[in-house]
Order: structure tokens, then C-alpha cells, then sequence
């Protein structure tokens, strides 16, 4: 019997291209859901950020975050407001997107499957990833601000909504639940 070398089929190949396109549009899609707030912007990316690593898991996740924050380097508007990459890794933003590949990465290594447990666990790792993402921020702004200002623009009023956009990522995950194969 002779086996025939088989090559992928051009679905195959281009599936996790375009996996990533869409995550990358999601990703840019909640930047620009934003309410204005000085220094820092509330937008809907850490939610996001949460769910792609939690449904592409952690290699892909975190590889569609620096994919976005790549793309925003070359001065594509695909951060909140617009602002070009290096401004907003320059500004008071830089921690937080610098923490996303990580979060993104470690989001896609919490429990999988529709199980309650299952459920909790990751409710309980979105609002510890979102802790994660807020550390990452206020550290960054205090060295710009000072640790109490950082903490009381940085922090403090972002703590209820990354409560609520824990909920709200666990909740859709649990509404769609992905099927095998």
C-alpha cells in the first residue's frame, strides 16, 4: 500500500487567518466602545480580551492581542479614540494593553466545559485576570501620576465594571457553549 502525501486544503490553511481577523475586529470593535474618562477610557477590550483567550485558547488568544496591538503600532486606528500604538503605549494606557496577551494567555487556561464548577471557576479567573489587567495599569500610571492618583483615576472606578464585564463574559460563554468536533 503507498501512501499518498495529502496536503491541507486551503479551509484548513486559512481558518486560523481568519479566526484571527475576527478576533482582532472584535477586539478593535470594543475599543471603540467607550465612555470618556480622564486619564484612562472604560471600554469593553478587557472583556474581550478575557474571551478570546477563553474561547481560542492560550496560544491563539494571546497571539490575536499582539496581532491587534501590532497592528495598532503601525498607526491603525484600532484603539480606543483612535490613537495611534505608540501614543497609547507611551500614555497613561500602556499597562493595561501591555498586561492583554498575558491575560489573554491565561484566560484561555482556565476550565473549560458547561459544568456549574466549570462556570464559577472562570468567573472567579475573569475577575482575577481583570485584577491582573487593573495592577498592570495602576502600576504603570503611578509612575506617570503618583500611586494614590493613579488609584483613585485608574482603578477605583473600574473596579465595578470589570465585576460586571466578568459576569457578563462568563454568561455568554455559558449561553453558547461550544460543541466538540
Amino acid at each position: 500500500m503507498k501512501l499518498v502525501p495529502t496536503r491541507p486544503n486551503t479551509l484548513t490553511l486559512l481558518r486560523p487567518f481568519l479566526i484571527g481577523i475576527a478576533g482582532v475586529a472584535a477586539l478593535t470593535a470594543s475599543s471603540h466602545i467607550s465612555v470618556p474618562m480622564y486619564p484612562v477610557p472604560m471600554t469593553m477590550q478587557t472583556m474581550v480580551v478575557l474571551m478570546l483567550g477563553a474561547l481560542l485558547g492560550p496560544r491563539a488568544g494571546a497571539m490575536t492581542v499582539l496581532a491587534w496591538l501590532a497592528l495598532s503600532l503601525t498607526g491603525a486606528p484600532v484603539l480606543s479614540g483612535g490613537k495611534p500604538g505608540l501614543v497609547a503605549l507611551a500614555g497613561p494606557t500602556a499597562g493595561y494593553l501591555i498586561s492583554f496577551p498575558l491575560v489573554a494567555f491565561t484566560a484561555g487556561l482556565l476550565p473549560k466545559g458547561d459544568r456549574i464548577g466549570a462556570h464559577a471557576s472562570r468567573l472567579l479567573g475573569f475577575v482575577g485576570l481583570h485584577g491582573v489587567i487593573l495592577f498592570a495599569g495602576w502600576s504603570w500610571l503611578s509612575a506617570l501620576t503618583g500611586p494614590e492618583v493613579a488609584f483613585a483615576t485608574g482603578v477605583a472606578p473600574f473596579l465595578l465594571g470589570a465585576l460586571i464585564k466578568s459576569g457578563l463574559a462568563t454568561a455568554l460563554l455559558a449561553a453558547f457553549p461550544r460543541r466538540a468536533g
